[in-house]
């Protein structure tokens, strides 16, 4: 099903300070990005009411809730039919959401669900079409936190409708998540709004029209380097259309899926805090190595994703493999990421001050290796960056 969503692209201060995210994201609704944890990368339409539950143990038990992360999202898959009322049923995975929901919510935790506009969801399940009102109310009454709404089996409607008028079918794709966000809001029940339809009409630009916590700005990512990179360096220059409140963001993170090096993981964790993307992890929480635990968990990292300025990061400069991202914070530092992207070891200088939006540069600090008191430059292997934090 990965690739049935994966269609044609159009185009903290609070991290790490034991519940202080999850406090922040609660005090306006997704002040700072979300953090938390999907089904879909790992257990894809295997997901049952059980693999929920220890998920949200290990959770706690890894520290990863004091750490920030604290929704637990049910991907695709969990839906039934319809009863006679035309109510939304769960399947046999998902004996009973509401049941489910609480126990989520004993552990600190908050839930998250998954639908679509169209009649049938990505992976062929019940969708929210023509029963919008009635699925935001059951949500509601289940203690649903989280909607992840994607568009899927909505298109189809799109094109036999709108058949080549694209600026009709735009029209219609906004409506489509306008009526969601009306019925969400009618439940009284504060619930984080996550569009996924693939970045398709510039959605940084309409997201928030439609009261848009996070919008997906591309297609999926998948558990490679090359997948990775061309997903996170594409985001240049939509830093002015995120801030508290509603994000860009560039799908879920793939850090402990095994694909990956170190390296290539520990990058994809930084150049998503210099985003300010979403944190939503998607590995088997069971067999976490030391190094994926280092990565999720890094406090700092954690707190450049959610600095309470709320500034997404941007490229200061590009050459060749070689990127300079820069990364705004609320108490005057800038966050750094110097990317290497090539194969070779590569030595990498910071830009100018004035470069970094700073007049001097009084002190340098190194995030992951923060025994390395090095002022530059530093040597970078491929596929590897250093973070910084700059005063």
């Amino acid at each position: 099903m990965r690739s049935l969503r994966s269609l044609a692209l159009l185009s903290s201060l609070f991290g790490g300070l034991g519940l202080c995210a999850g406090q922040a994201q609660t005090a306006k609704l997704a002040a700072t990005p979300p953090m938390g944890w999907n089904s879909w990368n790992h257990f894809a339409g295997r997901v049952t009411d059980k693999d929920i539950r220890d998920t949200a143990d290990q959770i706690v038990s890894t520290g990863m809730r004091d750490a920030g992360y604290i929704y637990v999202n049910i991907d695709d898959t969990w839906e039934a039919g319809r009863d006679a009322q035309g109510n939304i049923l769960t399947n046999e995975k998902f004996p009973d959401m509401k049941a489910l929901a609480a126990y989520v919510h004993s552990k600190g935790l908050k839930i998250g669900i998954y639908s679509s506009p169209g009649p049938k969801t990505c992976a062929g399940f019940e969708g929210s079409y023509q029963h919008e009102e009635q699925d935001a109310k059951t949500y509601a009454d289940w203690g649903i936190d989280y909607l992840k709404y994607d568009l899927c089996g909505y298109r189809d409607i799109m094109d036999k409708e709108a058949g080549k008028d694209q600026d009709k079918a735009y029209a219609m794709m906004h409506a489509a998540y306008a009526k969601m966000d009306k019925a969400l809001k009618a439940t009284g029940r504060p619930i984080v709004f996550s569009l996924c339809q693939y970045g398709w009409d510039s959605v940084w630009k309409w997201g928030p029209t439609v009261d848009g916590n996070l919008w997906r700005t591309t297609g999926d990512i998948d558990d490679s380097y090359r997948r990775m990179e061309e997903i996170g360096f594409s985001q240049a220059g939509l830093s002015k259309y995120a801030g508290p409140g509603h994000w860009n963001d560039p799908d879920m993170l793939e850090v402990g899926n095994g694909k990956m090096t170190t390296d290539e993981y520990t990058t994809h964790m930084t150049l998503w805090a210099l985003l300010a993307a979403p944190l939503l992890a998607g590995n088997d929480l069971t067999r976490m190595s030391p190094a994926d635990k280092a990565i999720l968990m890094n406090k700092d990292v954690i707190a450049i994703d959610q600095d309470a300025l709320g500034r997404q990061g941007d490229r200061v400069s590009a050459d060749g493999p070689f990127e300079v991202w820069t990364k705004p914070l609320k108490d005057g530092s800038v966050a750094v990421g110097l990317f290497n992207c090539g194969e070779d070891t590569e030595a990498m200088a910071l830009p100018a001050a004035s470069a970094l939006g700073l007049k001097s540069v009084k002190s340098i600090r190194n995030v992951w290796s923060p025994g390395n008191t090095t002022k530059g430059p530093w040597l970078v292997s491929g596929h590897s960056v250093e973070l910084l934090i700059v005063r």
